[in-house]
């Protein structure tokens, strides 16, 4: 399983770690994923997602509901 976030796409990003001396080494910046259990009210049931905290704050403000209409018009749930 990938480390992406379902809703907002998020995934690893490649950068360096910079020592006192400047010295540089190659790290990875994962996302801050989440699973997490959402109650769909429409549907009568739990859906589980993989989410960053982005995505969370997004569901937060608009909505699973519109959240999940939209996974499903891309074509992602």
């Amino acid at each position: 399983m990938a480390r992406v976030c379902v809703v907002t796409g998020k995934g690893p990003m490649t950068g360096n770690n910079v020592s006192h001396a400047n010295n540089k080494t190659k790290r990875r910046f994962l996302p801050n994923l989440q699973s997490r259990r959402f109650w769909v009210e429409s549907e009568n049931r739990f859906i589980r997602l993989r989410v960053s905290n982005a995505a969370l704050r997004t569901i937060d403000k608009n909505g699973i509901d519109v959240v999940l209409a939209d996974l499903r018009a891309r074509g992602e749930l």
